[in-house]
């Protein structure tokens, strides 16, 4: 990569294709990943290069690119970073898992993209807008399900963590580990306050929640005795992107009234 601030760029990825716009450089995007879908009026006209698992690296290096936007977030995306190193196209592939590890990821694209200033400022703002919610004699457990079979739930080492502790919850899953398949008996014995559904890859008007609400053995947990699954769409809690504010307001919602 050159000393020159990169001017064309791809990214595959949701995430980054936020933080570049949410940096201002939205118009030096020449590409993006398939998924990619905000802001609209700036992703909508731009040439689309494949799913994030399966990018046409061909077509990434026929564009030309200063520098790629890749990820290690999501398993399988090391495969496609392999695919860009092969090629020789210059990339980065951040792995962000806290929220302070986003908060870098922001800064650190920023100086690549010569907008310090301007990715400072972002994360600035994040942090005021995931302000701590004040102290409460009980936090209410919460479990996100990123899928429902097998069912996934965060672990410990997730920005999804950070956000329900930041908006008073405890994660069902405190554990040091990553999203993770949890049995149907081991999801019951988690006994969720409240379950949100923020399945990857669907759209939010598609989510179910009728799925936790039908299977007999959770009958007992308590989000289902007290009807308290909701829906969160994806877009605000999966990708770690400044969009996670929204995520976190959503959260807050739900924990303020339980």
């Amino acid at each position: 990569m050159s000393d020159r601030s990169p001017q064309a760029l791809i990214s595959l990825t949701c995430s980054n294709t936020e933080i570049v716009c949410s940096l201002g450089c939205g118009s030096r995007l020449v590409a993006v990943d398939d998924h990619s879908d905000f802001p609209p009026a700036v992703v909508d006209p731009l040439p689309r290069v494949g799913p994030d698992l399966s990018i046409d690296i061909e077509k990434v290096s026929a564009l030309e690119p200063d520098l790629v936007l890749a990820s290690l977030t999501v398993p399988g995306h090391e495969k496609v970073v392999a695919g860009l190193e092969a090629a020789g196209l210059p990339h980065i592939a951040p792995r962000p898992q806290s929220i302070d590890d986003v908060y870098d990821n922001i800064r650190d694209i920023a100086g690549l993209l010569g907008v310090s200033d301007r990715g400072d400022e972002v994360v600035e703002a994040m942090k005021k807008d995931l302000t701590p919610a004040p102290s409460r004699s009980r936090r209410p457990r919460i479990a996100v399900q990123w899928w429902p079979k097998p069912v996934i739930v965060p672990g410990q080492r997730s920005w999804v963590h950070d956000l329900i502790e930041r908006a008073g919850g405890e994660n069902v899953l405190d554990e040091a580990v990553e999203s993770r398949p949890v049995s149907d008996e081991e999801f019951l014995s988690l006994a969720p306050d409240a379950v949100v559904l923020s399945w990857c890859g669907v759209e939010v008007e598609k989510y179910r929640p009728d799925v936790i609400y039908s299977k007999p053995l959770w009958q007992d947990m308590p989000a289902v005795k007290n009807k308290r699954v909701v829906s969160i769409t994806e877009a605000w809690l999966g990708r770690p992107s400044p969009r996670l504010v929204d995520g976190y307001r959503a959260l807050r919602r739900l924990i303020d009234g339980l």
